[in-house]
């Protein structure tokens, strides 16, 4: 009797992890009707995959593009931002104004290490479109907001295969449907805990005072060992290993099982080089300002840590959040019009949350970035990439039986 490898596809079809486990604890709070990020109101987002290259192996390209308004008008009308870098290898453009002023007035773009240039060129060459003048000069400021993780273990990174013009496209095409999870957008090469991983999403409502609010969160998880792995506190990762020795010491010579620990080995042993990274997006339409931002910022490593992620040395964890509540306008002193006198100080109307009551937001926060990450796991189909490396998607029907005896 052949031996049933940890890592064979499951039959399962792909599912979000609250549809796979119905029972599961996933906090307190309920999720917004698409339980995604664009639950916020006014959030709009994007994502493409590519796949293709003029001179590059068929099937070696694997990597894209996730695009992210902050609100349709976010040239004219920013937001307040906060940010929190658990560990630092990694880059976020824009963030240094994001520190200093607390404001975000960009799309956030994410997409592999190598193309950064070419999404900070993509969102130059929207505004210049958008409001440049009729010679195509400028006359505004902007700091475009790009962030990355590394997929060249399943796309040939080397290649440059994302072009300024699909940033321009993710930007014309933006809307508030739920966002697609999985092997999409940014996420599209990317690994989590040694499985495939990629693009994941999560939504919380929280009840106010005088109105419900909504926290979001999109994860680019690419990240961690597959012996950290847990879902909501079941070492999954760790079982799923065990099985697989088992496995091995039982039939030794099985051609399939010795196919995946050679798999397995060749991935550990890069990701050991080089671990990979994961950027945090969460957006809410509660209010509040820069400070209070940057702590629910930090509150995504809670839900990173219940997932396993460590923050090794070489991973890049950076988390942005913003509030679209206060509209703060930008863009009013440029070289053709000063709509503000910059020498004259003159106030804004801001509201915000009081200190004394913002838990839920924080506690919300955790569990979406959290849930977030299962959803790219368990969203994630397996994928063989550039120089022939295959990772496999978590085998769910495994999961679901390991989980039996936790839930």
């Amino acid at each position: 009797m052949a031996a049933t490898s940890s890592f064979t596809a499951a039959d399962t079809p792909r599912s979000r992890i609250r549809d796979l486990l119905p029972t599961l604890n996933l906090g307190r709070f309920a999720p917004g009707p698409k339980n995604s990020l664009t639950d916020v109101p006014g959030v709009l987002a994007h994502t493409q995959s590519i796949h293709s290259h003029p001179a590059a192996a068929p099937g070696s390209i694997n990597t894209g593009v996730t695009t992210i308004l902050p609100r349709k008008d976010w040239f004219h009308q920013a937001c307040f931002a906060g940010l929190f870098r658990f560990n630092g290898s990694g880059e976020m453009t824009g963030s240094h104004w994001i520190e200093e002023t607390g404001l975000l007035h960009s799309p956030i773009i994410l997409t592999n290490s190598f193309a950064v240039g070419a999404a900070y060129q993509g969102i130059y060459e929207w505004a210049i479109r958008e409001y440049g003048d009729e010679k195509g000069s400028v006359d505004w400021f902007l700091l475009p907001v790009v962030g990355e993780t590394f997929d060249g273990y399943m796309n040939d990174i080397a290649k440059f295969s994302v072009k300024p013009e699909h940033i321009v496209q993710g930007m014309d095409q933006a809307s508030a449907d739920a966002v697609p999870e999985g092997n999409t957008g940014g996420g599209t090469g990317m690994l989590c805990h040694y499985f495939k991983g990629g693009t994941g999403c999560s939504s919380r409502v929280i009840p106010g005072e005088k109105k419900d609010y909504t926290v979001g969160a999109l994860v680019q998880a690419n990240y961690g060992a597959m012996r950290d792995f847990r879902i909501k506190g079941a070492p999954i990762g760790r079982l799923i290993l065990e099985d697989q020795e088992k496995l091995m010491r039982a039939n030794p010579v099985d051609p399939k099982l010795l196919a995946q620990a050679k798999l397995l080995i060749k991935l550990t042993e890069a990701k050991d080089k080089k671990d990979g990274s994961i950027i945090v997006v969460i957006a809410t339409d509660a209010p509040l300002h820069p400070t209070q931002l940057q702590r629910v910022a930090k509150r995504a490593t809670i839900g990173l840590a219940r997932a396993g992620g460590c923050g090794h040395n070489p991973s890049g964890d950076i988390f942005l959040a913003f509030s679209t509540a206060n509209e703060i306008p930008v863009q009013t002193v440029t070289a053709q019009a000063r709509k503000v006198d910059p020498w004259t100080p003159s106030t804004l109307p801001i509201e915000y949350v009081d200190d004394q009551t913002i838990n839920s937001i924080f506690e919300n926060t955790a569990d979406a970035v959290e849930e977030a990450i299962l959803n790219a796991v368990c969203m994630a189909e397996t994928m063989t990439g550039h120089d022939n490396n295959t990772v496999s998607a978590l085998n769910l029907d495994q999961m679901k039986e390991m989980m039996e005896r936790y839930l």
